[in-house]
């Protein structure tokens, strides 16, 4: 916990403490640690087997049902206890992926290889060796969580093969049937790591030269000249609770510098001397925590508390790492060398209308699935008066753009700027620590991560998707508005641009758009492709003449993108779909055009139609069919969004029944203007009458108290009115009193009428 926090690792931690009934009643360090209780496993509820290492599957399987951080987390890394932290572990800069977690190789895990991975998986083949350090999307975790507790268990019990030849384990006794538990879960859920060598040691290891290790795992004895440690020599040490104890102090980091001349080994020996110190340095603090009194002065405590010591332990960055994401054979090195996956940032433009909304949904809905790594912001460009009756604030990371949809210069109506006029905006407004920045439109739905390094992205050669109707850049338009036309790329939709090269660029995408705007007099279809020769595509000229200005070269890219109704490649994984043309399935269509005035986002459970069930699709035709599932495939995961959105939104129960008649008359309405009514109509509307028989008898007696009530009020009046009248009250009085009960009645009036409009608008 202690180097948790000097790392500075992002996002909350959990202890998962697995402990018997009776363990717990005598446990003193709950304090130690944000804690969630497991009961414990370590004999085995059904087989009686003592074996503990089964706590840690048990106990992830327990987290995620009932740790409400499950929920919330995006990214999970796995550690075990004995490990100290040295740097942050952020998932998606190691190059974690949906599918593809990064692990540490553990290359004694022989039974990968062996008759050990065919006996306990169906794919021995995607058996990966590895272990210690895990970092994983939590969707993946989800699916893997139960397999590994299963397969620990199922290896436990598979005693025959328990053998070192077999197992790698040393012992013979089965001790790290957890750890292929764990590989053979993962194998069988078919995930894929990224392996990473270099970025856990065991001290007393020597690390590679150039590798700056960021987790220390003390899992077995090390030793500096004549000072070592063990681990299993405190199995039953309460350090922790003894004010004033510590391990024993290693030597000084001059004197590890007398012992070794070797400049590498001698990095190994420094990292001996920082895990310890490290621990130290954490049972000081928690002896203060728990009432100690101040220690004696002396040399090690200064030297915990110096500079020095502050210095040699600040928290680590990563260093190159060496990934494979193939599992490692006997006897292979792994050094194939790649550098640091970069920070990525991923924008998309929209504006402050329902229309722009509805595909904003969809848009966060389908990034949080695709694994997509880092931060993504929403460039919002409105104008003041939109701004104030806008809803949708929430919908996704936003940054505020001023609208240029009617051009502060030239009056001209053109919403397309706003894409570059808010990525200008932007880059000018905003620290940016992400190297390279991911350009997305609204209408697009992705299915999966898209990465610098997979589509090889690099400084001076953005990445992009082919726009071959873009054939100004052939002809005389590119000899106009470009001093280099031969360097115009006809490409669009998807941009994947280093942050150098974009804060260049920027401003010329947004300088040459208004400049292909203006230029009316090549507006024909021959000229720029645009079959409406209205202008409209300015704002792709305006990217594509730009980059020519820098002579910034694309990779161009067809596997990325796709339109639903095109006919896919085959084998091509397609990372977005763009929605941008009508599309169909048999009699079913979608053209996102037909919904723009339609507010689907903040009408409770409006959705689009359904398109047709895989089931009922042609069989014939592979190329067709594929196309067809990927078309049905956008649309489900646009109602999907828009259904998890509702939930959200904490949308009534659409099965429950609506009292008012009005709202029950504003909801069929506005399903049909949704297109959803078709033959469900009459039995949407009936069932509010079915249900009105049971409430009636209730209508009634409300209705029948109200009455008496009343007749009761005037009754009291009258007795009243007669006993001011036998007194000889004045008549000013009687006057006064009769406006006062009139002034009161309507004020009640006017809470009513109120309270009546209230009900209307919910």
């Amino acid at each position: 916990m202690h180097s948790f926090n000097k790392a500075r690792q992002p996002g909350p931690v959990t202890r998962l403490l697995s402990c018997t009934e009776e363990e717990r009643k005598n446990y003193k360090g709950m304090d130690l640690a944000p804690t969630l209780e497991v009961p414990s496993m370590s004999k085995h509820p059904k087989t009686g087997d003592w074996y503990p290492a089964i706590n840690k599957p048990a106990g992830i399987v327990h987290w995620l049902k009932h740790s409400k951080d499950a929920e919330n987390v995006d990214w999970v890394v796995i550690l075990d206890a004995d490990m100290i932290l040295r740097g942050p572990i952020i998932p998606w800069e190691l190059g974690a992926e949906k599918g593809h977690p990064i692990a540490a190789y553990y290359g004694y895990l022989v039974g990968c290889d062996n008759i050990l991975a065919k006996l306990h998986t169906t794919h021995p083949e995607l058996c990966d060796k590895v272990g210690g350090l895990l970092a994983m999307h939590i969707d993946d975790l989800r699916v893997l969580a139960p397999l590994w507790l299963s397969k620990t268990e199922e290896v436990r019990e598979d005693k025959a093969h328990w053998a070192t030849n077999i197992t790698g384990d040393i012992y013979g006794k089965g001790w790290i049937s957890e750890m292929y538990g764990y590989s053979f879960g993962a194998a069988e859920a078919g995930l894929r790591h990224k392996i990473n060598d270099d970025l856990m040691i065991y001290p007393g290891y020597t690390p590679r030269p150039g590798v700056e290790p960021i987790l220390l795992h003390y899992g077995l004895t090390f030793s500096v000249g004549n000072w070592s440690f063990s681990k299993l020599e405190h199995h039953e040490d309460g350090i922790v609770y003894e004010c004033g104890r510590l391990f024993p102090e290693p030597p000084y980091p001059r004197e590890v510098k007398l012992m070794e001349s070797d400049p590498n080994k001698r990095r190994g020996l420094f990292l001996s001397i920082e895990c310890i110190n490290t621990m130290n340095e954490g049972l000081l603090l928690q002896h203060a925590r728990n009432g100690c009194p101040k220690p004696k002065w002396s040399k090690y405590l200064s030297f915990l508390k110096s500079k020095t010591f502050a210095e040699l332990t600040k928290p680590k960055l990563l260093t190159p790492p060496r990934i494979q994401t193939e599992p490692a054979k006997e006897g292979k090195e792994i050094d194939e060398y790649k550098r640091p996956y970069p920070k990525i940032h991923t924008l998309f433009s929209t504006e402050c209308t329902t229309y722009f909304d509805w595909q904003t949904v969809g848009f966060m809905h389908s990034f949080h699935l695709s694994g997509q790594p880092g931060n993504i912001t929403r460039l919002l460009s409105c104008t003041d008066e939109e701004l104030k009756n806008y809803k949708g604030h929430d919908l996704a990371p936003t940054h505020y753009v001023p609208s240029m949809s009617r051009h502060p210069l030239t009056g001209d109506w053109y919403p397309a700027i706003n894409k570059p006029a808010a990525v200008v905006h932007w880059l000018n407004h905003v620290d940016i620590d992400a190297e390279y920045i991911v350009i997305l439109d609204a209408d697009m739905i992705l299915r999966g991560p898209i990465t610098p390094w997979e589509f090889k992205a690099a400084r001076g050669r953005p990445v992009s998707t082919p726009y071959d109707y873009l054939i100004g850049c052939d002809n005389e338009l590119a000899k106009l508005h470009t001093r280099h036309p031969e360097a115009c790329d006809k490409v669009g939709g998807v941009i994947i641009m280093h942050i150098d090269d974009l804060r260049e660029f920027a401003l010329l995408w947004l300088l040459k758009t208004e400049e292909v705007r203006a230029d009316k007099a090549h507006y024909a279809t021959n000229i720029t492709g645009d079959i409406f020769e209205s202008g409209w595509i300015s704002e792709m000229y305006g990217y594509s003449f730009g980059a020519a200005e820098l002579n910034l070269r694309h990779l161009i890219s067809s596997e990325i993108l796709i339109y639903p109704g095109y006919v896919p490649e085959p084998g091509v994984k397609y990372r977005v779909f763009h929605y941008g043309l009508e599309f169909k399935v048999g009699n079913w269509s979608f053209d996102k055009a037909k919904w723009r005035e339609a507010d689907v986002v903040n009408n409770c459970w409006s959705t689009f139609p359904d398109p047709p069930d895989p089931s009922t699709l042609e069989q014939t035709d592979d190329s067709l069919l594929q196309r067809d599932l990927l078309s049905i495939e956008c649309a489900r995961t646009l109602n999907e969004a828009l259904r998890l959105h509702h939930k959200r939104r904490n949308c009534p129960d659409p099965n429950a029944v609506s009292n008012p008649k009005l709202d029950t008359t504003r909801d069929i309405t506005t399903s049909r203007k949704l297109g959803r009514s078709s033959g469900n109509d009459s039995q949407e509307s009936s069932e509010p009458k079915a249900k009105d028989g049971l409430f009636s008898t209730l209508r009634f007696w409300i209705i029948l108290l109200w009455v008496f009530s009343g007749l009761g009020f005037m009754l009291v009046m009258l007795a009243v009115c007669s006993r001011y009248a036998g007194n000889g009250s004045s008549k000013g009085k009687s006057i006064k009193n009769r406006r006062r009960a009139y002034t009161g009645f309507l004020k009640t009036s006017s809470r009513d009428r109120q309270t009546r409009k209230s009900d209307v608008s919910l």
